[in-house]
């Protein structure tokens, strides 16, 4: 019976978790004494962070080929389509609870994001509707996807004292909330996740297993990153306080937070230094 006020003794299962807030995340759970199985790409560094966190982390990679990918901001790209594979997901569920036991935690950070104006004047084109399509398909039924089969492994779990059996993390963004121009797609799927995150949590309230929703701000993950010095400074400027980018391990340190104070469920907790982006 595991101790759900801690993270030491626990397993975790991380989309996207071969690099940033994934990563993070991961690295975070390893280091206060949990064990944690990447989901991610054959293409992605999964393999070496797990071999690099030694023998409580290890790798499940997928059958879908493409960049590395885990949550980031658009206008980047990011891929997550194993998400959306119901073989792939269980698969990395299996190897948790055949290695180390059971699946405690699950923390969504695989999505994608696309920029795309839903009307483009120069080129008198409307937006792609396939491109729109895969964007809700990956973000909400993706994440839908990893829920609902995390929850039969969770309800494998003896529950504890206080009748818990496990926690959910998913990423939502502000953009859910503050949507920029060339994000329609993006931030509908965003908005998919912070809709269904307390319905969500009502329905498995009985279970024993909490839903939260973290929506980042802007993150120094590697896809952000990659843009010009001059760009991530002025982006890091728009944030109140503190005026920089996030650190991943500052998500990380939340997704600890929500798995530590059982009385956060079914909430959406904006972590992105009062950013409020403008038009």
């Amino acid at each position: 019976m595991a101790n759900l006020r801690s993270l030491k003794g626990l397993v975790g299962v991380v989309t996207g978790g071969a690099s940033g807030l994934g990563r993070a995340t991961v690295e975070r759970l390893i280091r206060q004494g949990a064990s944690a199985v990447i989901l991610d790409l054959p293409s992605s560094e999964g393999r070496n962070v797990a071999q690099s966190l030694g023998e409580k982390c290890d790798f499940a990679p997928t059958d879908v080929s493409g960049p590395d990918s885990s949550e980031a901001p658009p206008p980047v790209t990011a891929i997550g389509l194993q998400v959306t594979s119901e073989a792939d997901v269980n698969n990395a569920l299996e190897l948790a609870r055949s290695k180390f036991g059971g699946v405690n935690v699950v923390v969504n950070c695989a999505g994608i994001a696309v920029a795309i104006k839903t009307y483009n004047k120069s080129k008198q084109k409307p937006h792609n509707l396939e491109e729109f399509q895969k964007v809700i398909n990956v973000n909400i039924a993706g994440t839908f996807n990893v829920i609902r089969l995390a929850t039969v492994e969770m309800m494998k779990n003896e529950p504890d004292k206080d009748g818990h059996r496990g926690v959910i993390v998913n990423t939502a963004s502000i953009a859910a909330f503050d949507g920029q121009v060339g994000q329609a797609a993006y931030s509908a799927s965003k908005g998919g996740i912070v809709g269904m995150t307390l319905p969500i949590a009502r329905d498995l309230a009985p279970l024993g297993i909490r839903v939260v929703t973290i929506a980042p701000g802007l993150f120094a993950t590697p896809l952000l990153l990659g843009l010009p010095e001059k760009a991530r400074e002025f982006l890091a400027k728009q944030v109140p306080f503190p005026s920089r980018l996030g650190d991943p391990d500052e998500y990380a340190h939340l997704v600890q937070t929500i798995v530590e104070n059982p009385m956060l469920n079914g909430e959406v907790v904006r972590l992105d230094g009062a950013l409020r982006m403008q038009p």
